[in-house]
């Protein structure tokens, strides 16, 4: 009688070490496995899971300032330095892994509002409302890594005194060149103690400026009024009809911003003041060129642009952070219509800084509701958004943070850093849930199949609740919930009034157009 046996080799089946793996033979037979997309749908619903327990986004606070954190800049020669700047003129260079002062650069008389480094990182740059841009030199690498260095402080390399204050300040990507935005626009040379070059389009204040990455000779500058904001909520308490209806007008069409274009009826009636505004501003995003004796190109947009930044991979493209709650991608080439509108927003945005891969971009915002007398409810928000998402992908919020005056990703795209009203620095991951440290290979292999296997299965109901969820502070629901119950009346008013006016008298216009008024060459 003939007996087979099953015959194998010790050493195939031998681990060398305990901690070694023990060998699995897998058959990816497709008839084997009858319930292989239930399984990984049942995974990718606990990977979305799991990234929601692990999510802890805030890393730590940098306390120092005594006043509201107005502005901050990255330091190009150091992964794990920024710049900061108060409203009292402190400023300030930070070691994020330490999370501590480092230097100090004294010298201002009033506010800070702009602050950025050369290419190299060894000159800093700041300018403030008491009329003086100052060049500083910042520390050595053997500074950032000392133990003891609070006392330290510099002196400024020269300090230049102008006729105007300062809002904004940025330094060119190649060179020894940067701008000031304030009455008008400066262009100044590290060498020179009087402006090379200026540019001046209308009367309003310059209140950012940004070089392009990509062609060094190209700034883009946002402005606003220079003269006082018609408020047509602040009149008398005893409104008229017309008062009241003007009122109504601008807090719906003006503040809602997702409301139709207004008839010939509506604004005949509603500008009493509106026009009175327009006449004073016109809420400007410029772009100069500096080979050139004047502006290029001028875009007139319904309100006001806080803060403007370039996408580093695409340096054609720029993202405007607006007052109407939105953020607007545009192409610099094509300003006649936006690219893609970011919203969820319900408050002014303050500030924008894109990540380095130029894949996704940060914005901060303050939303605030008033609660009663004696008590505000403050929920500010800092929202990270894809380059071409119409919604952010996560958001930050603490009860604290109060005002989010400026944002900033970190050189290496892993981390975000905002400055608030609470003289607080903080520190977050731009990754909510990613983990800190060294992964080990296995550790990293799992992260990577439980990415894929939610991208896979992220259309599907369940994955995708999981996945978009996020918890509000309830001043921030209530307005999202207001804003979306408004927007939608306003929409089903323009289609009733579509629906009984004469065909073609009332076209259809996008948001990506309604938004802008013209465009000037």
């Amino acid at each position: 009688m003939k007996v087979k046996v099953i015959s194998r080799s010790t050493d195939e089946f031998t681990r060398e070490r305990s901690q070694d793996l023990q060998r699995v033979y897998r058959n990816f037979d497709p008839n084997l496995r009858t319930q292989e997309k239930a399984i990984e749908y049942v995974r990718a619903v606990n990977a979305a899971k799991l990234e929601k327990i692990f999510a802890r986004p805030f890393v730590g606070a940098m306390d120092g300032h005594v006043d509201a954190v107005s502005c901050m800049a990255k330091n190009p020669n150091h992964l794990k330095g920024i710049f900061s700047g108060s409203m009292d003129g402190d400023i300030r260079l930070w070691d994020m892994a330490s999370r501590r002062t480092v230097c100090q650069f004294p010298g201002h008389q009033g506010a800070v509002r702009g602050l950025t480094a050369s290419t190299d990182g060894r000159v800093l740059v700041s300018c403030g409302t008491d009329c003086t841009v100052r060049l500083w030199n910042v520390p050595l690498a053997n500074v950032m890594h000392s133990d003891d260095s609070s006392d330290n402080s510099a002196k400024p390399l020269a300090v230049y005194v102008w006729k105007n204050a300062f809002w904004a300040v940025d330094h060119q990507w190649e060179g020894n060149i940067f701008a000031t935005a304030g009455a008008q626009v400066d262009i100044w040379d590290h060498n020179r103690s009087q402006p090379v070059n200026s540019f001046e389009w209308g009367k309003d204040t310059v209140i950012s400026v940004r070089f392009n990455p990509g062609e060094p000779n190209i700034l883009a500058t946002s402005a606003r009024s220079s003269g006082s904001r018609w408020r047509p909520y602040a009149t008398r308490r005893n409104h008229s009809k017309q008062h009241a209806w003007a009122r109504d007008y601008y807090r719906k069409r003006v503040l809602n911003f997702d409301s139709p274009s207004p008839s010939a009826h509506e604004a005949m009636q509603a500008i009493m003041g509106q026009a009175k505004q327009n006449e004073q501003s016109d809420r400007s995003i410029a772009i100069y060129d500096l080979r050139m004796s004047s502006p290029a190109r001028k875009l007139i947009m319904r309100t006001k642009t806080n803060s403007i930044a370039w996408n580093p991979m695409e340096p054609m493209n720029f993202t405007a952070a607006n007052e109407d709650c939105n953020c607007y991608s545009y192409d610099a080439r094509k300003l006649e219509e936006a690219k893609c509108v970011h919203k969820d927003h319900v408050s002014a945005v303050m500030d924008i800084d894109y990540s380095p891969t130029g894949r996704e971009f940060v914005t901060g915002s303050y939303d605030r509701t008033k609660g009663s007398v004696l008590i505000q409810l403050h929920a500010m928000q800092i929202r990270i958004f894809q380059y071409n998402g119409g919604h952010s992908r996560e958001i930050y919020h603490t009860k604290r943070m109060q005002r989010v005056f400026c944002v900033k990703f970190s050189c290496d795209g892993s981390y975000v850093i905002s400055g608030s009203d609470d003289t607080n620095l903080r520190l977050w991951k731009a990754k909510a849930s990613e983990q800190l440290g060294v992964l080990l290979p296995r550790e990293r292999r799992k992260h990577e199949y439980q990415e894929a296997v939610k991208n896979r299965y992220k259309h599907l109901p369940e994955v995708k609740r999981i996945v978009r969820h996020r918890h509000l502070p309830k001043p921030i629901y209530k307005a999202t919930s207001l804003r979306r119950i408004i927007t939608e009346a306003a929409r089903k008013k323009d289609e009733r009034r579509r629906a009984h006016s004469a065909p073609g008298s009332m076209p259809r216009e996008p948001l990506r157009k309604r938004r802008i008024i013209k465009e000037v060459e």
